[in-house]
């Protein structure tokens, strides 16, 4: 029995986290126990308890993990705690799952990254979209069919002007892409600025296999959306999932779609946005004694792209090299 604890009871948590915990606690009987959830605000920690089955509330988290004795932990605080915390379940030897953006400065990311480095304590990032079962199922595809040679993602968004959404929430394009094609050795943004709206930004990528990438960042754009294309000779791939007015998959091949999956009415929203997949790993890796992944480390070059871009957003023009 995996004793798990959840440091974070807001929104984010109990969508990305508690609920498919509890979904994998269902299917799985006897394999995890959900020991333990905290909150500064003991009350949604309690309410975590009641709706989802952990075991007891804290609204200390240095209390819950001198008192819960757990095998893993998941971490889901504001980026400016990411560090703090990740760092203590590091040092006191706890696996751990943590959020991105993994801090919220260069500075802050790197000494979690050095501090897992020297821990080696099992470490995993949440970053749901390389769990994503129709882009997973795409990827896959082209795998029978040839490499692929261009990927691009579309991020829309409606009416988020948060000047960190480039680091924050665009984080997840530029690792998605990272995922599917490799190490990125050069990338470059425009950033399209206006006076009265946030502004938006063109990523350039060339990753060291000879793909090239693109992703569109548009939070202010009045739609909701992520689509991830995939290009090859005579094939393309079209995944529009987390976001979409329609979640689904299509595979091209010679001018015929020759694959489509559409999101069923009633498929449950953690596995469709991948959620559900990313909690299994961490359970997986923790049953199997490894490391699961994707690790602080891999995630780390997405992160430092992304804030290197933000820190940069008042030049046209900003040109990367390496990951």
């Amino acid at each position: 029995m995996i004793r798990l604890g959840l440091i974070g009871c807001g929104e984010h948590a109990e969508t990305g986290h508690a609920i498919p915990l509890a979904r994998y606690n269902a299917e799985h009987p006897g394999e995890i126990e959900l020991a333990a959830a905290c909150d500064i605000r003991l009350e949604r920690a309690q309410n975590f308890c009641r709706k989802y089955g952990f075991t007891t509330a804290y609204d200390s988290a240095n209390k819950m993990l001198r008192q819960s004795k757990l095998d893993g932990c998941i971490a889901v605080v504001p980026p400016e705690r990411i560090v703090e915390v990740g760092i203590s379940l590091l040092r006191l030897g706890v696996p751990c799952v943590v959020e991105k953006p993994l801090g919220a400065s260069l500075s802050d990311v790197t000494l979690l990254l050095d501090t897992a480095k020297a821990t080696h304590t099992f470490n995993m990032v949440s970053v749901n979209r390389r769990f994503m079962p129709f882009l997973n199922r795409g990827v896959e595809w082209t795998r029978s069919i040839g490499p692929i040679r261009y990927v691009r993602c579309t991020m829309t968004r409606n009416a988020r002007s948060e000047p960190e959404f480039i680091w924050t929430t665009a984080v997840h394009a530029v690792d998605a892409l990272r995922y599917i094609a490799g190490q990125v050795i050069e990338s470059s943004v425009h950033v399209m600025k206006s006076s009265e709206a946030a502004a938006w930004h063109a990523i350039d990528l060339s990753f060291e296999n000879g793909i090239r990438g693109h992703i569109d960042v548009l939070p202010t754009s009045g739609m909701l959306e992520e689509t991830y294309d995939l290009f090859g000779e005579g094939f393309r791939v079209s995944a529009t999932c987390p976001f979409g007015p329609q979640r689904l998959l299509r595979c091209f091949r010679d001018n015929e779609l020759v694959l489509e999956e559409v999101a069923r009415a009633d498929m449950p929203e953690e596995v469709l946005n991948g959620c559900y997949d990313e909690t299994a790993e961490f359970v997986r890796a923790l049953k199997q004694k490894r490391s699961p992944h994707p690790s602080i480390e891999v995630v780390f070059p997405s992160v430092t792209l992304c804030l290197m871009m933000a820190k940069n957003t008042e030049d046209e023009q900003l040109i990367i090299h390496g990951d």
